[in-house]
């Protein structure tokens, strides 16, 4: 089976490996049958009754411990279910469970994700550094010797071209993010998605556009050194999901599209 996630415009397949399907109800396998009375044969109380071993109430039964339920059912309790104990259920953002990562693809590596940043933070600043020669901004470079006298300057040139690099940082992240299957060119080269920590899918609009906004706005405002430094450190230090603050304002996470 292809790994690689659909082309943009395509519904994903039903077995997309990039997307957690929780159980719904009409998925439910049928309740188990009543246990039959307890004669000493077959019954309720013997090893292969309604609630032995291998019952209706057994941990292969179809009651709290079998199928509908247990360790190996769609019930409370299952890891595969969508119950309260499991992956679905009742954890943050809606997932619960002994193991917070059931169902997931692999969280992408640490490294990869900050080369990903270069990429996309490069391809974003090349077409602006060709806006930027109408606004004179590497002429004041030159005269002044600093970038940061340059964006101290109270310049109307220096206030529009820095909105417009906002813009086309946070607008780039966002459209890629919410049109491009969770990718953003960098994620894409190097395997790796954007992703719904709940089930899964890509972010929508709303959701994307807040993880751009956390992302790139305070590094492009004042704290162009500090900001992603703080966001790498988070993202090392934090379980299980090695979430920055971008992807906690957004309950996103960052999963390998490669297995």
């Amino acid at each position: 089976m292809s790994h690689e996630p659909p082309t943009p415009g395509q519904q994903p397949p039903e077995d997309d490996p990039f997307r957690k399907k929780p159980q719904d109800e009409g998925s439910q396998p049928p309740p188990a049958p009543p246990p039959p009375p307890s004669d000493g044969s077959a019954g309720g109380g013997g090893p292969y009754g309604g609630q032995g071993p291998y019952g209706g109430g057994g941990p292969y039964g179809g009651g709290s411990g079998g199928p509908g339920g247990g360790p190996y059912g769609g019930g409370p309790g299952g890891p595969y279910g969508g119950g309260p104990g499991g992956p679905y259920g009742g954890g943050p953002y809606g997932y619960g469970g002994a193991d917070p990562l059931a169902g997931m693809p692999p969280l992408a590596d640490t490294g990869r994700r900050v080369l990903a940043r270069i990429i996309d933070w490069i391809v974003v600043a090349i077409p602006l550094a060709l806006i930027a020669l109408p606004f004179n901004i590497y002429d004041r470079v030159t005269d002044q010797g600093d970038w940061e006298d340059v964006w101290t300057t109270n310049n109307g040139n220096q206030w529009v071209f820095q909105l417009i690099t906002i813009v086309a940082y946070i607008g780039y992240d966002t459209l890629m993010v919410n049109k491009n299957r969770g990718q953003t060119l960098g994620m894409r080269l190097l395997g790796m998605r954007v992703a719904m920590l709940n089930d899964g899918s890509v972010p929508n609009t709303n959701a994307a556009l807040i993880r751009a906004i956390v992302l790139w706005l305070p590094g492009l405002i004042c704290c162009a050194c500090l900001w992603p430094l703080l966001l790498l450190i988070l993202i090392m230090v934090d379980k299980p999901y090695k979430q920055g603050l971008h992807d906690k304002a957004a309950k996103t996470v960052v999963v390998s599209t490669t297995q």
